[in-house]
């Protein structure tokens, strides 16, 4: 909000902060707080800067307020984050792990390092006051920015694009229903999907913040009606595709009070760059490249629009990950040696064996305690549980393992 007073001042936020002496990182912090909650020395540089009463500024900033919706409001959507099919998600394991990490661990801050659908994060709100959030896709990016971010955004501006995504029934042949109509989605459906995408990159106006609201929303409307097994690698065939698309929003979380920062970088670079008390990891342990698996998704948000080949309709090879290929130890080892934290916290399943070559992990169970047993002291814990299955893998006495590191305490029992 205070971004936004800026605008309509005709100042930014740089030139402001150059003005006033204070920095922009402190400024931008205003965006996340209500403007009656704000320190009255703030009011009063902008009293002097824009030469007007503190009284006058407040009411322009109430007025202001009243179509705007902060982080404690709530937007009344239909998906949570845990409503779309992502493999490796831990959604149904999510309450053994947290009892573990609020068991084994203490701090407040936690870096969730390949976040994937964003529900470890969510679930771990009430127990730490910063949160770094991270994952190389670029869709999983977007949808972290509508639900976690502290950013405001107009809720009107929402409804209003609800109300008329809603309305569309059929709409002119565009890139998405090009390659994706009588594949993964009905013709008619997908030239809707085209005309909602096409519309939101259009819109200039949007912040943001909700233009990431309406990508999300886009991305689990399409997610719940796609004709395929749970990822995108291919679609099933030989079956009428019904008209069965119907945008609808979703339930951005209550993130008040905290700090949330968002990232789209590898993995291993951003642990030089940053610290947390406790850093959860969950990458990726097999063959399976989540950016070919879900790239219809992310063509969606990325918009770019390349040429796509191949029965499945694939763009062209791009961020793929190390963690699936056969240096992954390597990688992994690298990782856990760069981490700045108090607590490693790993997750792992024992499907190293399987005769799958998709399902069978590149790193060892005895490489992942071989690395964590550089760093501190490990315990692990196991539980049973059904691991994701293409049909081709029966893989008996399958666990889910947790691995807690101490950081820089070794022989400790």
């Amino acid at each position: 909000m205070f971004e936004d007073y800026l605008r309509m001042k005709g100042l930014s936020i740089v030139s402001f902060s150059k003005q006033t002496g204070i920095p922009i990182s402190t400024l931008r912090n205003l965006n996340k707080i209500r403007y009656d909650k704000w320190k009255i020395r703030y009011l009063e540089v902008l009293s002097n800067v824009l030469n007007k009463n503190i009284q006058e500024i407040i009411e322009e900033l109430k007025n202001m307020g009243k179509n705007v919706v902060f982080a404690d409001s709530v937007l009344d959507g239909k998906y949570d984050i845990e409503n779309r099919r992502y493999i490796g998600s831990k959604n149904k394991l999510i309450a053994w792990i947290k009892s573990l990490i609020i068991e084994e661990t203490e701090g407040t801050s936690f870096l969730d390092l390949f976040a994937g659908t964003g529900v470890v994060s969510k679930n771990m709100l009430d127990l730490y006051n910063s949160f770094i959030i991270n994952d190389f896709l670029y869709s999983n990016e977007v949808i972290y920015k509508a639900f976690f971010s502290t950013e405001p955004f107009n809720k009107d501006i929402i409804k209003i694009k609800e109300q008329k995504y809603q309305k569309l029934t059929v709409c002119n042949e565009n890139y998405f229903s090009k390659n994706y109509g009588g594949k993964f989605f009905s013709n008619n459906d997908a030239t809707v999907i085209g005309e909602i995408r096409e519309d939101i990159e259009k819109d200039k106006s949007l912040s943001d913040r909700e233009k990431s609201i309406l990508l999300a929303s886009l991305v689990y409307s399409c997610d719940k009606v796609a004709n395929t097994v749970g990822h995108y690698d291919a679609y099933r065939k030989k079956i009428q595709i019904e008209d069965r698309f119907k945008f609808e929003l979703i339930k951005p979380i209550d993130t008040t009070g905290k700090d949330i920062f968002i990232h789209r970088v590898d993995a291993n670079e951003l642990v030089k760059k940053i610290k947390a008390d406790v850093v959860f990891i969950d990458p990726p342990y097999n063959s399976r490249q989540y950016s070919r698996f879900y790239h219809l998704l992310e063509n969606l948000v990325k918009w770019t629009k390349p040429e796509l080949e191949g029965v499945a309709m694939k763009p062209p090879v791009e961020n793929m990950s190390e963690y699936s290929k056969t240096k992954a130890p390597e990688k992994f080892d690298e990782l856990i040696q760069n981490i700045d934290a108090k607590y490693i916290v790993v997750t792992y399943n024992n499907t190293y064996a399987s005769k799958s070559n998709s399902s069978k992990n590149k790193i060892t169970h005895d490489q992942i305690i071989n690395s964590l047993s550089k760093v501190g002291s490990t315990r692990q814990f196991e539980q049973d549980y059904q691991f994701f299955n293409a049909g081709k893998t029966d893989l008996k006495d399958h666990k889910e393992f947790v691995f807690i590191t101490k950081v820089g305490i070794f022989n400790e029992k």
